[in-house]
């Protein structure tokens, strides 16, 4: 039987009780109302159907605040940032709504309005850097959806379906497919020698000798290269799975070469960087700053150190490793993902062609052709 109770602001409140059945209360400015909701609740029980979940109030700030606190900030530290970022936009554009009431109209006009503001960034003449990409604001619209599925199955919130789920989203984009030109390698390294900060240096050959992230980088520990057998554990990843990387001789030749650096602070963990900030051999702000430096100097300012990645893992292939290989040396856990870090120079197969035909001119029968 349900209770209706009169609240110190006037306002009434019914609370339902039954063996078996969670207690629920509602709270209602008029009496009539909070029985009427009462008796259907009892109903709905009676019946054996599923609680009528009531369409919540929750405002899209207060939601996206929580999924921030919830969900974001047990990520890691830099996909954290990344998500507080795009939430930033979400907010400025859906802070007004109910959670409940957002639909997909409103969505694609939100879509339409950020990919809209890119085409005006292109008419004003601004940096290619500061132009807003289709797969940024399909990231957005990622994080959005996600945060939908979290309130459906997690919050409970009454919602009925996600609505970017009906919204076209935009193309993920091509993938970049910069690589190293003949001489480019020579004067990123002429370049970072000229420094006079060898460390720059060791973290270029690295990464073109493992295919490491420039987080991985830098967070390596003395602890977590072996170079008698010459592996390197890597226990914390961009995907969040650990992964042992193989070393080169040449690799092995660097690392040996920075271990005993006179410029690696004395008792220090690290290699080169990383956490605790206290203990840090070369800060992250500084790296970057010498990176940018680097390129300046080698003329390569639309390389990126992510580029090494990309040229390390294409010459994996190149010398015939296959791609179940590849992806345990880069981490990567799809196929599909491993193809868009995988480009290989139409010249270099030419000459690969020529190996495997030992000697033939075609890869066609030499038996005539049908007249």
């Amino acid at each position: 039987m349900a209770t209706l109770i009169k609240t110190p602001s006037r306002n009434w409140k019914a609370v339902v009780r039954k063996r078996g059945w969670p207690t629920t209360a509602r709270t209602f400015r008029l009496k009539r109302d909070a029985a009427d909701w009462a008796r259907h609740l009892e109903d709905h029980i009676v019946s054996g159907d599923a609680l009528p979940q009531p369409r919540s109030r929750l405002l899209f700030g207060q939601a996206i605040e929580r999924y921030l606190r919830e969900v974001s900030a047990i990520k890691s530290p830099k996909t954290y940032q990344a998500e507080r970022g795009r939430a930033k936009h979400l907010l400025g554009f859906f802070e007004k709504y109910f959670l409940t009431s957002i639909t997909p109209d409103l969505v694609a006009t939100y879509r339409d309005m950020r990919l809209v503001s890119r085409h005006r960034n292109v008419i004003t003449h601004r940096s290619p850097e500061a132009l807003l990409a289709p797969p940024t604001v399909r990231l957005e619209l990622a994080l959005l959806s996600h945060l939908y599925v979290v309130a459906i199955r997690e919050w409970r919130t009454g919602q009925i379906f996600n609505p970017v789920s009906l919204v076209r989203r935009p193309p993920p984009g091509p993938g970049r497919q910069r690589r190293l030109n003949p001489g480019e390698e020579h004067a990123l390294l002429r370049a970072a020698s000229d420094l006079g900060d060898p460390r720059v240096g060791w973290a270029i050959r690295i990464a073109l000798e493992t295919a490491m992230r420039q987080g991985e980088i830098l967070g390596l520990r003395l602890a977590d290269v072996d170079l008698r057998q010459r592996v390197a554990l890597l226990p914390t990843t961009k995907n969040g799975h650990a992964r042992t990387v193989p070393l080169t001789r040449a690799a092995v030749e660097t690392l040996t070469e920075a271990m005993a650096s006179p410029r690696r602070r004395a008792g220090s963990a690290f290699i080169f960087c990383g956490q605790p900030p206290g203990d840090r051999a070369l800060s992250q702000c500084r790296f970057w700053t010498a990176w940018d430096a680097v390129r300046s100097e080698a003329g390569l300012v639309d390389f990126r150190f992510h580029d090494l990645r990309h040229e390390a893992i294409s010459r994996l292939v190149e010398v015939g490793l296959s791609d179940q290989e590849v992806a345990t040396i880069s981490g990567h856990r799809s196929m599909q993902m491993l193809k868009r870090y995988t480009h290989l120079r139409a010249q270099d197969l030419v000459a690969r062609l020529d190996r495997l035909l030992g000697g033939r001119d075609s890869l066609v029968s030499s038996a005539p052709m049908p007249t």
